[in-house]
């Protein structure tokens, strides 16, 4: 895996949209995903993972229940994505991952808390491209039919129906993108994406390990936080624009008129 560091500003930038240029479309086109961290070596476990004990046992009992007790919350199809996605976004644990279209949104996670500060952070960047080789046929033929990198919950609901039949497609667990509905305003601001594997087991860190071209690192020295907190703060990526109300409004002023020590 790729492991780079990014001393200024400048220099970050460019990393982060390293590739960019889409030559068949003349056009700086990102195709991949953003995930930030505010200390390094947090790595990528699953909140179902966090569980413990045997939590790939207690994924169905989770989902289950889940859809019982909130069967009046979901808006459109009866899919179990469409459940899922809904069930992250508030935060059942799951074996889903949360990432970004937009390499800001990415920094505003790694740089939200000034607790961590005096830590470095980083920026995994994951391409859509690498990881789809590895996608079994099915939903690799779907993906080209649509013309799409990541998927929909129609998508996904159309080749595997449940989490089994979606872990049966293939021998060797492998990993997805998928764009949740717009449930709502946080949602679309946050430009949200999840990552799934076919498997609760496997987690996305030792995946991406094995299939090392997939994904690349940047790391963001502590000394570098607080510039990159105020340059996203002028560009209005901040708790204000993506947690949509009070609490995110609250969080935001808190921070921004925090005094720095």
């Amino acid at each position: 895996m790729n492991v780079t560091r990014a001393d200024t500003w400048p220099d970050l930038d460019e990393q982060l949209h390293a590739g960019a240029w889409d030559e068949s479309l003349k056009r700086f086109r990102l195709r991949a995903a953003f995930r930030g961290a505010g200390r390094v070596g947090e790595g990528l476990r699953t909140s179902l993972s966090r569980l413990g004990g045997d939590y790939a046992a207690k994924e169905r009992h989770i989902i289950r229940n889940f859809r019982k007790y909130a069967r009046r919350s979901l808006e459109g199809e009866d899919s179990v994505w469409n459940w899922l996605a809904l069930a992250k976004h508030h935060g059942l644990p799951t074996r889903m991952l949360d990432w970004s279209f937009s390499p800001y949104v990415a920094l505003h996670f790694a740089t939200q808390a000034t607790s961590d500060f005096d830590q470095d952070g980083e920026i995994w960047v994951v391409g859509f491209p690498a990881v789809n080789r590895f996608l079994p046929r099915p939903l690799a033929a779907l993906l080209e039919e649509e013309g799409s990198d990541v998927f929909s919950t129609e998508m996904l609901g159309a080749v595997a129906a449940s989490l089994r039949r979606f872990d049966a497609l293939a021998d060797e667990p492998f990993m997805l993108f998928l764009e949740p509905p717009s449930l709502d305003e946080r949602i679309v601001n946050q430009a949200a994406l999840f990552s799934i594997i076919s498997s609760a087991t496997q987690e996305t860190e030792a995946w991406l390990e094995r299939h090392a071209d997939a994904c690349r690192r940047i790391v963001i020295p502590a000394s570098l936080k607080w510039e990159i907190r105020d340059r996203l703060d002028q560009l209005n990526i901040t708790e204000r624009v993506l947690f949509p109300g009070l609490d995110g409004l609250s969080a935001w002023l808190k921070r921004y008129y925090l005094e720095r020590t």
